[in-house]
């Protein structure tokens, strides 16, 4: 989700928590259902699954977000007027927050799915709810109280790891040193014969140790395990640009959608610092920004987003509905398929990089990463626009940025703004012609210093860094197609689109399709991404009507 400083969020108040009027109440009451609520009572809580959203008609609700550790923290106190919600219940996900009726309550309750049709059907007052209900989650996320508590040594890989997984989609959490805070101390001496970097604690106060994503997930109520029975129209592999806006278009055209993707929303480009020339933001606009809008965007069309939810095969046999394994072992079906999986950055071939990822090789730039780098030396390998992104948004951290490029120069791969912004940066630095050799790590197994090539003369550098961003080529996530004999990729293992009887955007398989970066052939540009999104859509339409038509 968009994150925005908190002097911008104060400033926003009467957008956060606006009072509807007699008119305003009059258009929402047709979505909702009367509730009643004595002095007391809970209409919802932190953790636990959330109703939709409540529209207060008497008496006054008391708002407050409470962590793992049991801390308290008051946020507002609502009203006659005001409505409950933020944007996680568009979809019935957990609360994030307390509400409990300081006197006696009625108010209308709006199921998730009739506040879909709110939105939608009521568009001046539906503008409204929708961006209160993301500036609240804006707002949870900045102050870092509600959420997860992530229990360890701020630089412990495992929890920058976590803090990432949660910051990329767009969940609340704060990070406490072990020795920071009474509850987390105790907690961290209870745990002591257990070796560990990180303690999570959820919201109803249940306790991780050293967690994966999905077990965060499924703690935090992110994950929705449910049986999929429902034949959708299309599901798409993938929730990065391009399966964002392919979900956008199809939903608002009233398919049935579902959109799954292993990690998080956003893809590669949701861990671009800045995006600066993506048509109609002339600032520029951070990856993690646009694919929160986005995802918010196909939540409020309906679209079904499962995040982390990975695949691990495509069914397909001829003739037959074409069906998507999970890890999980659930099966989900639809009529057609949207691959939009992407492609991941390589690894370079240097000695023992595997040992150092997490422990000070990255493959992404964000805030949390910039924060362990402020003040040092850092090295970045790589000659596209995504590396560009990260060293300019690097260098107003670190103390200086040093690029290392294979080729000549960067003209042949880079934006010319991001040239030009490189160049004019005092403390970044390109090396062309150098190629990453070797690493080498201190005592404790995090990297010290990294060796680099240059090309032409054989001659080896050695630089002493703690931080190693890699954006080298890409290669696509195309693994999970390895049982579709039919399916044909090209020599580096993307999809290939197009042919004889089939659209630009179709696969060799009926009724299969693929866009954005795991298309052979494609742009790797999001704008040329999102625009494979929403062309795909006519395709699926003309597929979808010749199917029903047989």
């Amino acid at each position: 989700m968009a994150t925005s400083p908190p002097d911008t969020l104060a400033g926003r108040r009467e957008q956060m928590f606006p009072v509807l009027g007699e008119g305003d109440l009059a258009r929402a009451a047709r979505f909702g259902t009367p509730r009643q609520y004595a002095a007391g009572e809970y209409l919802f809580r932190a953790g636990e699954p959330g109703p939709g959203m409540f529209i207060l008609l008497r008496g006054v609700v008391t708002i407050s977000q409470r962590d793992g550790l049991g801390r308290v923290v008051p946020v507002v106190r609502e009203g006659p007027g005001a409505f409950l919600a933020e944007v996680g219940q568009l979809s019935g996900a957990p609360a994030l927050v307390d509400g409990v009726a300081e006197e006696p309550v009625e108010a209308l309750l709006v199921p998730p799915a009739q506040l879909r049709s709110l939105i939608t059907a009521e568009a001046d007052l539906g503008e409204r709810i929708t961006r209160a209900l993301i500036l609240r989650r804006v707002a949870l996320i900045e102050r870092g109280v509600a959420g997860a508590v992530l229990i360890g040594n701020a630089e412990a890989p495992h929890l920058v790891r976590l803090e990432n997984f949660l910051r990329r989609n767009g969940q609340p959490y704060h990070v406490v040193g072990p020795h920071e805070d009474p509850g987390a101390c105790a907690l961290a001496s209870q745990y002591a014969s257990r070796p560990h970097e990180v303690l999570a604690v959820c919201p109803d106060g249940r306790i991780l140790v050293d967690p994966d994503e999905q077990e965060l997930a499924r703690c935090l109520g992110l994950m929705d395990a449910r049986e999929q029975d429902q034949l959708f129209d299309v599901a798409i592999v993938g929730a990065g640009p391009a399966g964002l806006a392919t979900a956008v278009y199809a939903a608002s055209e009233g398919l049935s959608v579902v959109a799954l993707d292993c990690r998080a929303y956003g893809g590669q480009a949701g861990a671009s610092a800045r995006i600066e020339n993506y048509l109609g933001f002339p600032t520029g606009i951070s990856g993690q920004a646009l694919a929160g809008r986005a995802y918010v965007q196909a939540q409020k069309f309906g679209a079904r987003i499962l995040v982390p939810a990975q695949v691990t095969s495509l069914e397909c046999m001829p003739g037959a509905t074409p069906a998507l394994r999970l890890a999980d072992g659930r099966q989900l079906r639809a009529r057609a398929v949207v691959i939009a999986s992407g492609a991941r950055y390589n690894r370079p071939d240097a000695r023992d990089l595997p040992a150092f990822e997490g422990r000070g090789v990255w493959y992404w730039a964000s805030p949390i990463e910039a924060r362990l780098c402020s003040g040092e030396h850092v090295v970045l390998v790589g000659g596209g626009n995504s590396a560009g992104q990260a060293a300019v948004f690097l260098a107003a951290h670190a103390a200086s940025v040093t690029i290392l490029v294979r080729g000549a120069g960067l003209a042949a791969t880079m934006s010319r703004y991001l040239i030009d912004r490189i160049e004019g940066a005092a403390n970044i630095e390109v090396l062309p012609r150098r190629e990453l050799a070797e690493l080498v790590g201190d005592d404790t197994g995090h990297l010290a210093s990294v060796r680099w090539r240059d090309r032409d003369s054989g001659e080896v550098t050695r630089r002493s860094v703690r931080n190693l961003f890699l954006f080298i080529g890409a290669s696509p996530e195309t693994a999970f197609l390895a049982g579709c004999k039919d399916m044909v990729l090209d020599r580096a293992g993307f999809v290939v689109t197009g042919g004889p009887g089939r659209g630009e955007l179709e696969s060799s398989l009926p009724g299969v399709f693929a866009v954005g970066d795991v298309r052979a052939g494609s742009t790797k540009r999001v704008g040329a991404a999102i625009g494979e999104g929403a062309a795909v859509v006519a395709a699926l339409h003309r597929f979808l009507e010749v199917k029903a038509a047989a």
